[in-house]
């Protein structure tokens, strides 16, 4: 795991991959600067966060874990104004669009974790999270790597300590190998209940799905498939 130093955290950030990608615009170092501090998930290291504390007229809180380009948080945070939202991505791009679109749409009720997603779930109360987004992770796709894969056994035992009991969880991916493994991985786990009855529920887009620059591109070896879970009892 690579540790590298990130000007808008002020402390050391521990993640794999590059943080790096396009040199930002003008706008995009202000809104980095002035407005991500604004908007910074405040956990701090060794505490725990309610994030009721960050949105106390929300009906629900929901998180989604790596944003990408941030099309799917905005478009759900304006879709749903009631909700408040914690969103996570370690790409200063990705990091930098989102801020973009909370900007031009008024959003009030995003929040953003700007490092390691794995960090804010640990720093999260239990009992807290409504929903949970974790769509088309970086899938690894070279064997020696697949360990880094989000989708690990003591990664859905923090989250699932994190989830309310009957809370959702979507997982997406356009990588067969991934699918393969994470619909094994959170079959195996007792917090887990797969929520499909037929094909379609995981092969079709489910009604609220927002589709994001990345699934169009279709990088995948697969069609996408759509993983919804039901939290039925903490691990």
């Amino acid at each position: 795991m690579a540790e590298s130093k990130s000007p808008y955290s002020g402390g050391p950030l521990k993640t794999f991959g590059r943080r790096g990608g396009r040199p930002l615009s003008g706008r995009q170092r202000v809104l980095m600067d002035e407005v991500l501090p604004k908007l910074r998930v405040p956990i701090a290291e060794g505490s725990t966060l309610d994030p009721r504390t960050l949105f106390e007229e929300a009906s629900e809180i929901w998180l989604e874990i790596g944003f990408g380009g941030g099309e799917h948080v905005s478009g759900q945070a304006e879709a749903n104004p009631s909700v408040g939202i914690l969103a996570s991505e370690v790409f200063f791009e990705g990091i930098a669009k989102l801020l973009g679109q909370v900007a031009d749409s008024k959003l009030e009720n995003v929040r953003i974790w700007p490092e390691d997603a794995r960090e804010m779930v640990d720093g999260l109360a239990e009992n807290s999270i409504d929903r949970a987004f974790i769509l088309f992770p970086d899938p690894w796709p070279k064997a020696r790597h697949q360990k880094r894969r989000i989708i690990q056994p003591d990664f859905l035992d923090a989250l699932a300590s994190v989830m309310k009991p009957g809370a959702r969880v979507r997982f997406a991916t356009d990588v067969r190998s991934y699918a393969d493994e994470a619909l094994e991985r959170f079959l195996a786990h007792p917090a887990y209940t797969w929520a499909a009855r037929s094909a379609g529920d995981w092969r079709i887009a489910p009604p609220d799905h927002i589709e994001t620059r990345y699934q169009m591109k279709r990088l995948g070896d697969i069609e996408p498939v759509y993983y919804d879970f039901t939290v039925s009892h903490q691990s």
